[in-house]
């Protein structure tokens, strides 16, 4: 139950924030005009992995032709310009409420750009949950497990105490690396199928945390 925590870290994109159908329809403008087939959602949240490099690859793109570092601007680019259509998953704000009422502290952990992180958390009014909110200080979504490891020396609470909620492997890997404890939650950037290895908690819907924290 949530009571026997201290501290929640949340991963962003995916878990707090809807923004999967959005990334999808982002690589597959790139897709199209690199003149590679499209993904269906299904197979996007296959192939989705961190660092994302490495899904381009999947996908089809090639770096011979055009550059990792000019494709992944070009997709941050169009997702900066039309990021604030998205929307919240239903029942995140309603969590997050209930877990600062209950006095146990949180924090956001993202492979996003750190200086944008703040700002769209800012937008969506989510800022007054957050003890911490760090993100990555490059704009290409690799690993953020160093920023994990840097988190947990910071905080100075024991790793039993600490619950990480994701969407990703990524983020049951980083999890691990911080000794704390994880739920990764099925309806973000990766199938559950993929996310069930190693006897991972996985949940299909954010709804579903409300057996832990009430």
């Amino acid at each position: 139950m949530i009571n026997n925590y201290k501290h929640i870290i949340w991963d962003w994109n995916g878990t707090l924030l809807d923004d999967v159908d959005f990334c999808k329809r982002i690589i597959n403008r790139i897709l199209i005009e690199n003149n590679l087939p499209e993904l269906t959602i299904d197979r996007y949240r296959e192939i989705f992995t961190f660092p994302v490099e490495e899904y381009y690859k999947t996908a089809g793109l090639d770096f011979s032709k055009t550059s990792f570092e000019v494709l992944g601007k070009d997709f941050i680019d169009e997702y900066e310009r039309n990021k604030l259509s998205c929307s919240l998953h239903k029942n995140a704000v309603e969590i997050l409420s209930v877990i600062h009422k209950k006095g146990i502290g949180q924090s956001v952990l993202s492979a996003y750009l750190h200086d944008n992180l703040v700002k769209i958390l800012d937008h969506y009014n989510l800022t007054q949950y957050f003890d911490n909110i760090i993100g990555l200080d490059n704009i290409y979504a690799g690993s953020k497990t160093h920023l994990g490891l840097r988190l947990i020396e910071q905080l100075k609470i024991p790793g039993d105490k600490i619950l990480f909620i994701g969407d990703t492997l990524h983020d049951a890997e980083v999890a691990e690396a911080m000794g704390v404890n994880c739920i990764l939650i099925s309806n973000g950037h990766q199938v559950k199928e993929k996310l069930m290895v190693n006897s991972n908690i996985v949940l299909d819907k954010m709804l579903e945390l409300n057996r832990y924290i009430l």
